[in-house]
């Protein structure tokens, strides 16, 4: 666990490296065009990014056989490599993305006339990080739920495109998972972004999900129903050579009725959700990089996530 543990930090290093090096020397379009050996090498190489990548695809293209799934791997990791050296085009000023928003004036709205802060759920969809420098108008502080040693690529890049002290971590190594600094930052009035579609072996509800049962995480939408602020969800789609679509126009607001069953009550908007990501996929099928076979039960320390 350990090694692999190393080997992911070594190997966010070495790709973060990859990108601002091959965009400063080839440019944007020189450093897609590596891509496609880069890929090729991870494609025929990595076992485990190819296996989890998999698992998405058998979903989203049930008819395929098998050279035509190995293809939608191959564009999966080719689409995921241009997200990632987007994001550091945008942050270090290199390249100058048009940001079309969608749903913005609903957000701006929201922050302005409300003295609790709401949650922005993000999603292994579409290029969320790039998403976060187009936000940072808003002028609230943001709070990223999420360990630094996990990517600490993502750290620098987000700290080179916004101001520095607007995005503090909540690692959800604290004590009680960082729930208490969640809860106190939403009352204070601030944003918390929170990833929605995995579950690090926190509690999850079985839904459907591109046709089949999978487990996603309901923590953020129980904070929200307990602190009652909204959840913005965060979509940012790829949609032309320098151009992004970001969606913040779906606004759901979670709620309590009664004590019993509170798990249960918030199957709805958890539905809602992934709902709201196979919407996004079926348009932009090679932009969902979850990686991660959320149809299949997470095992934590001898249990099933969740227990």
């Amino acid at each position: 666990m350990k090694t692999s543990f190393k080997n992911k930090r070594r190997g966010n290093r070495l790709g973060f490296w990859f990108f601002r090096v091959s965009l400063s020397v080839f440019g944007l379009k020189g450093a897609y065009g590596l891509l496609y050996f880069v890929c090729l090498y991870y494609f025929l190489f990595d076992r485990t990014a190819v296996s989890a990548a998999r698992a998405y695809i058998h979903k989203r293209f049930p008819g395929a056989g098998f050279l035509k799934s190995c293809f939608h791997i191959y564009i999966l990791l080719i689409n995921q490599g241009k997200q990632l050296i987007d994001r550091y085009a945008a942050v270090s000023g290199q390249v100058d993305f048009n940001m079309r928003l969608n749903g913005y004036e609903c957000l701006i709205n929201i922050a302005d006339n409300s003295d609790r802060g709401f949650i922005l759920l993000t999603s292994h969809v579409g290029n969320w990080q790039i998403a976060l420098t187009a936000l940072n108008k808003i002028g609230k502080k943001v709070y990223l739920l999420m360990r630094r040693e996990d990517n600490p690529a993502v750290i620098e890049t987000l700290q080179v495109g916004i101001e520095k002290g607007a995005i503090e971590i909540i690692s959800p190594d604290q004590y009680m998972g960082g729930v208490i600094e969640i809860m106190n930052a939403l009352k204070n009035g601030h944003i918390v972004s929170i990833m929605g579609d995995r579950s690090y072996g926190v509690n999850t509800l079985d839904i459907p999900f591109l046709g089949e049962t999978a487990f996603f995480p309901y923590s953020a939408f129980s904070m929200a129903a307990a602190q009652g602020c909204p959840i913005v969800v965060l979509f940012a789609a790829k949609v032309d050579y320098t151009s992004y679509l970001v969606d913040v126009s779906n606004i759901l607001r979670p709620e309590y009725k009664g004590r019993r069953n509170k798990k249960e009550q918030l199957r709805y908007w958890v539905m809602s959700f992934a709902e709201l990501i196979e919407a996004f996929v079926s348009k932009h099928p090679y932009q969902c990089f979850l990686f991660h076979d959320v149809w299949k039960k997470e095992i934590v320390d001898g249990r099933a996530a969740g227990q």
